[in-house]
């Protein structure tokens, strides 16, 4: 079910690779693949290997889009107890929307969740977060504007200890990535987080906005030297031709995407795979 929303959130990306195989001559496959959003690393990566290999073109295409998809470690670690997830983002990314959505998959799945509320910056936040928790099923922490945000983060993780509940989810407000006082805030609450569970957050997950195109990647680059990410969350992929950006993040950042979405329904997340995004692309 998943897969065919996924072809469906492709469709415009899709229809810029179609392009590819109507294309005889490959000096034009670089302004197609740009134009994809696939970035320039990878768009000269792809270039290189399809002009020094004969064969079928499509073949080779998805041998190698599968290659670069493949190089990062895609696994969540060995959990610890309770699993902690801290979620960044610049504003407008869809990263409160992210944390309900994983809050419901992980619920799904069995798990024991509870919500952290600490974008204790944004009107309204915590009321947004708290409706995504109700649809959800799951414990929310909540907060007030101008409260303690790290101090948030640590009464969810203490509670969450204290009854026995598997994972945290950590909202944080967005942050613009050229701003070093922003920045330094969500760093405090790593910071605090470390002092009530031993080695801080499993995972912090940066949410990016596929419509935002290369841009995305000069944030990563920002947030993963500031937060050290271990991952990413591509979301809004289905109002985009941009979904090449998938690409650009495994091959730049060095970072494994984790999760995309697309819809404004609460299942229209999921875990990504590698096989399913080639297939909904090429196939």
């Amino acid at each position: 079910m998943f897969l065919t929303k996924l072809k469906a959130g492709l469709k415009r990306t899709k229809e810029i690779f179609q392009n590819l195989f109507k294309e005889e001559d490959i000096s034009r496959w670089e302004e197609i693949l740009l134009s994809a959003d696939c970035g320039v690393k990878v768009t000269s990566d792809l270039l290189a290997r399809i002009k020094k290999e004969p064969g079928n073109r499509k073949e080779i295409l998805k041998r190698e889009i599968l290659k670069i998809l493949a190089e990062k470690g895609r696994e969540i670690r060995n959990p610890s107890f309770p699993y902690v997830i801290m979620v960044v983002g610049v504003n407008g990314s869809g990263k409160t929307t992210t944390v309900g959505k994983l809050a419901y998959r992980f619920k799904n799945e069995g798990k024991k969740v509870i919500i952290a509320a600490s974008d204790t910056y944004r009107d309204a936040a915590a009321q947004q977060l708290i409706i995504w928790a109700k649809k959800a099923g799951v414990e929310i922490v909540p907060s007030e504007k101008g409260q303690d945000a790290a101090a948030i983060a640590f009464d969810t993780i203490s509670k969450a200890k204290s009854k026995g509940i598997d994972l945290v989810l950590v909202d944080t407000a967005g942050r613009l990535h050229t701003r070093k006082d922003l920045m330094a805030e969500v760093k405090k609450i790593k910071r605090v987080i470390t002092k009530v569970k031993e080695g801080g957050p499993d995972e912090t997950l940066l949410v990016l906005d596929a419509t935002v195109g290369q841009n995305g990647i000069a944030q990563a680059k920002v947030f993963s030297e500031e937060l050290g990410l271990t991952g990413i969350v591509i979301t809004k992929l289905d109002g985009t031709a941009k979904g090449g950006i998938v690409l650009a993040c495994a091959s730049e950042l060095s970072l494994p995407v984790r999760f995309i979405g697309f819809g404004e329904g609460i299942e229209d997340l999921a875990p990504f795979s590698p096989e399913e995004f080639v297939e909904a692309l090429l196939e």
